[in-house]
């Protein structure tokens, strides 16, 4: 299953720089391959460890460079979360939700059909949706934790 969507999404980038008159490279797909195996959000570092790991060696002018077409591609997406640029892939599901914690940035899957569902079912006039990413901002339960320990921490030394 996994080796066909790869197939699949190396034709569609193989079948856009045929029609560009663009290079086909190795670090193109092996840099496609690579944001695929995550499944979930990456950074441009974690890319290239990924690579690496791989024994696949880039350079940082050539993930950017490489991150940012498949951006223009929509074969990822980029967000900005809690101040830092990160990536996922587009085609691995239709749309999902997760929360993220604006004190840590830890993120987390919401697992929602009810949501997903409502959002997929949406009539937008003269707009054809085909994915969706829906982020839920607040804090997490360990940095409430830190938040309460650190107002009681300053209660007591005020009183002592």
């Amino acid at each position: 299953m996994e080796y066909e969507h790869n197939k699949a999404l190396h034709q569609m980038l193989d079948d856009y720089l045929a029609k560009t008159n663009g290079r086909r490279t190795p670090e193109r797909h092996a840099i496609l391959d690579a944001c695929y195996e995550s499944k979930s959000l990456f950074s441009l570092q974690e890319l290239g460890e990924r690579l690496e790991k791989n024994s696949f060696h880039v350079s940082r002018a050539t993930l950017y460079n490489n991150i940012n077409f498949f951006v223009s591609l929509r074969l990822v997406m980029k967000h900005n979360i809690a101040g830092k640029v990160k990536y996922e892939p587009t085609h691995i599901n239709s749309g999902h939700c997760r929360q993220i914690c604006t004190m840590c940035g830890k993120v987390a899957d919401i697992n929602s059909q009810a949501i997903s569902k409502s959002i997929m079912q949406l009539k937008l006039k003269r707009f054809r949706q085909d994915n969706f990413a829906l982020f839920v901002y607040g804090i997490c339960s360990s940095c409430q934790a830190k938040l309460t320990r650190n107002k009681t921490s300053k209660r007591n030394i005020r009183y002592e």
